[in-house]
């Protein structure tokens, strides 16, 4: 291992971030996603982010996103690759080394004793809280009012033990709140926009994996038990037997890897099965291509891919018992944990027009959007509106819907109009003034409003 940092006096103005995590492979996914964009995130604002996750050997490497130190932890059974850090005295000494400003740990059960480390040290802990206690023990048979003991007994000490618990949706941070915990802070995730948008190449992509006028269903998750992959091909085989001629592609991998793809053979259903896809253009290119992607899991917390589906503009069928019906919105499906219950939520989609389906990176937007409305100190600046719901055509009609949702839900007095001339090319600074002042399902009180009231109200400007 490379010489450790210097103290703490010698640093730069940032912080020392100092951030553990077990289960992350170089196959692994929404975890390894959400450690690699924070690090680059705290790197770019200034501050010194250092990852310590368990590996085969010693290293310590600089990266994009930060400085990431691999200590020697051993391989967790039936798990496809996952190490655990189990070298609790190695670890700790690692941290009395590092001296952090800041602990950011993302494991709550076999990490959770850093939380006392940090204690001691006096320095704020946080726990991102990537998983739901009870769902994972439901799911592996435990009855349900056993689920909830352990967890409560769980959460309560993650909750004492760290200064914040992190929550990615209100899913997840239910079982916190269950117990009372008044640490939680909701921090919902995002995805990379300039890389997860509808693909430009989605038809000759598309014709790679399909056949015209198949369906074409698809599923990016590692290939594991608590992923539930193998619902993805029973949705195919129940929708084949329905009459829909459905096809399916895979990307991912994970101990179930060969299980799945035996299954599939045997039971001659068409599944392409791409294995690990570290290009991302690959990857968003299938996410674009689909007609339907599917997110079996039923105790995700987050659902990252589901969200990078409809980033791409393709809906997902989730699981209800998920946090990803919230995640989605109405830009999703909703579905039951079996095959019939998938096959109906993705027959759902695909009756939809295919213009509104395609529209799913701006409904799960949206919605997003609208909930901010419940924060009372929040406005709507009302801008891009004609290019983010493919309205081109003068007077617009199609962001109409969409208006009066925002109005539902912020009220006229905390919208704001910009113009967008800037943006909408071939149209007149007149034509955006007009689209709104003619709009025959606004009052002139909500004209007034939008049009400047609220600006004048919010930003303290004086009439006239």
């Amino acid at each position: 291992m490379s010489a450790l940092p210097c103290p703490a006096a010698d640093r730069t103005t940032g912080l020392r971030i100092v951030r553990l995590a077990n289960f992350v492979t170089p196959v692994s996914g929404g975890l390894r996603t959400a450690l690699r964009e924070l690090g680059a995130g705290y790197l770019a604002a200034g501050h010194e982010p250092v990852l310590i996750i368990p590996g085969p050997r010693h290293s310590d490497e600089m990266t994009a996103q930060g400085r990431v130190i691999t200590v020697p932890g051993p391989v967790v059974p039936g798990t496809g690759g996952y190490r655990v850090l189990t070298d609790h005295q190695a670890v700790a000494d690692l941290l009395e080394r590092l001296r952090p400003d800041r602990l950011e740990v993302s494991d709550r059960t076999t990490l959770r004793w850093t939380g006392k480390w940090a204690r001691r040290h006096r320095v704020p802990a946080v726990m991102v809280s990537h998983e739901c206690v009870d769902g994972v023990l439901r799911m592996w048979g435990t009855p349900e009012p056993v689920a909830r003991r352990i967890a409560d007994r769980v959460n309560r000490r993650t909750a004492y033990a760290y200064t914040r618990v992190v929550c990615t949706t209100s899913w997840a941070a239910a079982e916190f709140q269950r117990i009372g915990a008044r640490n939680v802070v909701h921090a919902p995730l995002g995805v990379d926009l300039d890389h997860c948008r509808p693909h430009p190449d989605r038809g000759r992509i598309r014709a790679g994996y399909a056949e015209n006028g198949q369906v074409l269903l698809g599923m990016c998750t590692r290939l594991s038990v608590e992923k539930r992959p193998g619902r993805a091909l029973d949705t195919l085989a129940e929708l084949r037997a329905r009459g829909t001629d459905a096809v399916l592609v895979v990307a991912g991998t994970g101990p179930l890897h060969g299980q799945l793809e035996e299954r599939a053979r045997a039971a001659g259903l068409p599944v392409t099965f791409l294995g690990h896809v570290a290009d991302r253009d690959t990857l968003t290119g299938l996410m674009s291509a689909a007609d339907v992607m599917l997110a079996p899991g039923p105790v995700e917390t987050f659902g990252l891919a589901a969200l990078e589906a409809l980033a791409c503009g393709t809906p997902v069928a989730v699981s209800a018992s998920s946090a990803l019906p919230a995640v989605v919105g109405r830009a999703g499906a909703a579905a039951a944990d079996h095959a019939r219950g998938f096959a109906d939520a993705v027959e759902a989609l695909l009756a939809r027009p295919e213009a509104e389906r395609r529209r799913a990176e701006t409904l799960s937007y949206f919605d997003e959007v609208l909930r901010l409305a419940e924060h009372p100190n929040a406005a709507l600046k009302w801008a891009h509106a004609q290019a983010r719901f493919g309205a081109h055509d003068y007077p617009f009609e199609p962001i109409r819907p969409f208006l009066r949702r925002a109005i539902s839900a912020f009220g006229a007095e905390r919208l704001m109009w910009a113009s967008d001339k800037s943006v909408i090319p071939g149209h007149s600074w007149s034509d955006m003034l007009h689209a709104l002042r003619d709009d025959p399902g606004l009052t002139q009180d909500e004209k007034a409003w939008i049009l400047g009231g609220s600006a004048r109200r919010i930003l303290r400007w004086p009439a006239g």
